[in-house]
């Protein structure tokens, strides 16, 4: 599949992924009236992942620094399956779970926000990112690799500790 053709896959699939997150979080996707235990744990669960994602991103680009090329796709391959598991727990939390508020006042909630919205819009972005990112790479395209993960890391990187720091500010105020 061409760069371009593949570009268009993943945007659509960016697409669709926002979309169903917005549905979720806006309730325009109805939740069950009961949810499962496992629920609960899923919050901390992404929250987890997205640490040790945040340790292998940095991992993954000490190894390419140090020219540890199969080190460096072992790490990013990790990265990517738990972003996809992190995903998929998203949106199964959110399918249960009504969006949580958080509850600070007065500066707190100032930074909270900040931390929030820069997260989801970094999150939005770099999904689109991630999969050209993998494409090129996948399919040797060094240099198309190397044009774009100058974007993609730092964003990944970005969306991954403060998806933690979001978490940690607001999981006091769950009530579910």
């Amino acid at each position: 599949m061409s760069d371009k053709a593949f570009f268009r896959l993943a945007l659509v699939v960016s697409i669709v992924v926002f979309v169903l997150v917005v549905l979720l979080n806006r309730r325009l996707i109805p939740a069950p009236e009961q949810y499962p235990d496992f629920v609960h744990f899923l919050p901390k669960l992404n929250a987890i992942i997205n640490s040790i994602c945040s340790v292998l991103l940095i991992l993954s680009y000490r190894a390419i620094r140090r020219k540890k090329v199969d080190l460096h796709k072992r790490l990013n391959i990790t990265t990517f399956c738990l972003s996809a598991l992190f995903l998929i727990s998203y949106v199964v939390f959110h399918y249960f779970v009504e969006e949580q508020t958080y509850g600070g006042t007065g500066l707190i909630s100032y930074v909270y926000y900040y931390f929030l919205i820069s997260h989801i819009i970094s999150a939005a972005a770099v999904l689109p990112l991630v999969l050209v990112t993998f494409h090129r790479a996948l399919n040797n395209n060094i240099v198309g690799h190397r044009k774009i993960v100058k974007f993609t890391f730092p964003i990944w990187l970005y969306v991954t500790i403060t998806g933690v720091i979001v978490y940690l500010m607001i999981s006091p105020y769950y009530t579910f």
